[in-house]
């Protein structure tokens, strides 16, 4: 994101005079990021406002670039020092302040066990990577519904210095070789416009495919930033347009991002082709204006207007403070989100970026120690982005302690070496201790990061996958005669720990089958805001595959949540109806089946609340009957007993005897998030369902 400066100043870090600001540019801006935050702060009438960030991109792009073609057509050359001197001033001393105080205020008021997170989080925004981090982190889906990082709007920061590492040099040696043919702006545009072709592909695909490198990834958004580069290499053309044209283009384009915000929502597949509407309407905003005389009624009445140019002037502060202060703001006052207070601290968040404004960027930016002197602007924002770096690095190795109790039964060895594990674990749950014990294993900030094979090796496949993967998901006892297969989404993959360890101690060879959030009931549910189709193909493709396998036994299990696509219809005789189909295939080639229910599910994150409340853990625990979903657990129950399966019901393996289900067990977390069992209790329990399969699969 990019802020003009005042109109005729001189540029500190190169000496060069620059041309009047364009205030409707500044209005644009202020519509933009008011957009942002707006949306960001729960606002449902522009539930799309996030598409603020892509006009922030065009302009970007065509500001930029508008600059550079002035120093070339001036001097014949591009200062690729003093352009990075210029970005420095203008960008590091607010965001590094912002990072320092960000990562300060995680460090009080969130999460304890996330805080090397988010200071991995600050070390890549300090770097201007924060984006590949956040991409990354976005193709798991045991992350998927965790809070967000009070660093993620850095990521648009990063997707635009990105961009200009390659741009200025791309740009300086494209007009080069044009300027031989005494065509100097074609080749820039022609290498541009192919760029610009393969980024929106990218961006297309990717958004259907690995959505969040489709959000965040540079090569998915570089088309975004070109094309406002593109406008800027065609701006002289545009002075030839007629008054009444220009105006028509800058409304209509205004238009068309309003439109774009109060249209799209969180279930909008953006950007791809969506972002279409939003960038298209930046250009013709910003095409519009670009002509040689002023035109009088075109949208710089609206965007010119003295107040949306002093937001402008704010936009790129207050985008910077908005986020971190909604993100930590309610955690540190002990209220909970919502519209109002979001508002609140939104507003807050205005006043810190005027401060920030006078205080630290001006006054840096206009230093005469930093004028005609690109060096030293480039030394000082070298130390800021290395010493935020530092900072965060060191924060990362001193983690906020979590308070713990005395040492508690280590529940993996008792249950091992129990007699009865079942009883033993009845027992253990009826004991569960109030505080952290000091001997917790793993330890809390371990919990979430543990991955099973399956996820490791690809084997549990996302949304978008309609086959099951080509290479081979066996586990356990890969060479064993005797099959056992996981099938449905990741409450059935949860087990996989356990079962894992059976197969090898039993001589099981253990096949997986499981898809993000796809229910084993051949029921058609609503995914991501749409008919999830893409589960019903893939259900078939791996129950072919299973019926190829001759299973010995199929343990077959799916998360309670999901809503039906036809809502109208028995919830419980649709699901006893799709686990009818499901299971009537799998018996047809004669394997058991075991189903087992669903696990009750905790209050809240339970690794999150025992890091709140480590010497309190009974306020995380959660009574039993508003812990488990009756309609789903009834269904596959009617299912299980009309086909012959065998029903396995975990509750009370996760509940006490007196109801309660508690967050631990021994020295082990039963959770590892608001949904799924750890990967630690899963394993302990070995012994327990073992003793059940056992009753099915005799050795």
């Amino acid at each position: 994101m990019t802020t003009l400066s005042p109109a005729h100043h001189v540029t500190p870090a190169t000496g060069k005079d620059r041309p009047p600001v364009r205030l409707d540019v500044q209005g644009l801006r202020a519509v933009a990021v008011t957009l942002v935050v707006l949306a960001h702060c729960g606002v449902g009438a522009v539930a799309g406002g996030y598409v603020g960030v892509d006009v922030f991109f065009v302009v970007s792009g065509f500001l930029i670039t508008s600059l550079l073609l002035r120093e070339l057509a001036a001097s014949g050359r591009v200062s690729v020092r003093g352009f990075y001197a210029r970005r420095a001033l203008r960008l590091l001393p607010a965001a590094t302040l912002v990072v320092l105080v960000t990562l300060a205020g995680s460090r009080l008021w969130l999460s304890k066990v996330r805080f090397t997170e988010y200071a991995g989080d600050a070390l890549a925004s300090s770097l201007y990577a924060v984006n590949f981090r956040l991409a990354k982190a976005g193709t798991d889906y045991l992350n998927a519904d965790s809070p967000p990082s009070p660093f993620q709007h850095f990521w648009s920061l990063a997707v635009e210095e990105q961009f200009y590492v390659v741009w200025p040099l791309l740009l300086a040696l494209a007009w080069r070789l044009g300027r031989r043919y005494g065509r100097p702006l074609a080749a820039p545009a022609v290498v541009l416009a192919a760029l610009c072709l393969v980024s929106y592909r990218l961006n297309t695909t990717l958004t259907a495919g690995s959505p969040s490198w489709g959000y965040f990834g540079t090569h998915a958004r570089f088309w975004e930033l070109g094309a406002g580069a593109l406008l800027a290499l065609g701006a002289r053309r545009l002075g030839r347009l007629p008054g009444w044209a220009a105006a028509a283009m800058s409304w209509a384009g205004l238009a068309g991002v309003l439109l774009a915000a109060v249209r799209f929502d969180d279930g909008t597949a953006f950007p791809g082709r969506y972002a279409l509407l939003p960038v298209l309407g930046t250009v013709l905003v910003l095409a519009g204006g670009a002509g040689d005389a002023p035109v009088r009624y075109g949208a710089g009445l609206l965007l010119a207007r003295r107040p949306a140019v002093r937001v402008g002037g704010l936009s790129y502060g207050w985008y910077l403070w908005h986020w971190p202060l909604l993100v930590i703001g309610p955690a540190a006052l002990g209220r909970p989100a919502g519209v109002r207070l979001g508002l609140a601290l939104s507003a807050v968040a205005l006043g810190l970026a005027w401060v920030t404004l006078r205080v630290v960027e001006n006054p840096v930016r206009f230093h005469a120690a930093f004028r005609g002197r690109p060096r030293r602007a480039l030394r000082l924002g070298g130390a800021l982005s290395a010493g935020a770096a530092a900072v965060a690095l060191t924060a990362s190795l001193f983690p906020p302690p979590i308070s713990a109790g005395g040492p508690a039964p280590g529940l993996a060895q008792a249950l091992r070496t129990a007699p009865d594990p079942g009883q033993r674990l009845t027992q253990l749950l009826a004991a569960s201790a109030a505080k952290l014990p000091s001997n917790l294993a793993p330890p809390l900030t371990d919990v979430k990061p543990e991955r099973s094979a399956v996820y490791r090796d690809g084997c549990h496949v996302e949304y978008v996958a309609t086959r099951v993967p080509d290479q081979s998901c066996a586990y356990g006892d890969t060479g064993a005669d005797k099959v056992v297969v996981i099938f449905g989404d990741s409450h059935a993959a949860q087990w996989f720990p356990a079962l894992d360890r059976l197969g090898r101690e039993r001589h099981w060879r253990v096949v997986s089958f499981t898809k993000a959030s796809c229910k084993a009931a051949d029921v058609t549910i609503i995914a991501q805001h749409a008919p999830y189709t893409a589960c019903d193909t893939w259900r078939q493709d791996a129950l072919a595959r299973i019926a190829a396998l001759h299973p010995d036994l199929v343990l077959v299990s799916a998360s309670d949540e999901g809503d039906p696509v036809d809502p109208e219809r028995d919830l419980r005789e649709q699901w006893a109806e799709g686990f009818d189909k499901t299971f009537a295939q799998l018996r047809a080639d004669g394997a058991r089946i075991a189903a087992v229910l669903d696990t009750p599910t905790p209050k809240s994150d339970a690794v999150d609340c025992a890091a709140d409340h480590p010497l309190e853990l009974a306020d995380c625990a959660e009574p039993r009957d508003r812990a488990l979903d009756d309609t789903r657990r009834l269904a596959l129950t009617e299912a299980a007993r009309d086909e012959g399966a065998t029903l396995i019901d975990p509750a009370p393996w996760l509940c006490a005897p007196d109801g309660t289900c508690p967050v631990l067990v021994g020295n082990t977390m039963v959770y590892r998030d608001d949904s799924h069992i750890a990967e630690g209790f899963a394993a302990a329990l070995t012994p327990v369902l073992g003793a059940r399969l056992a009753e099915l699969l005799p050795a």
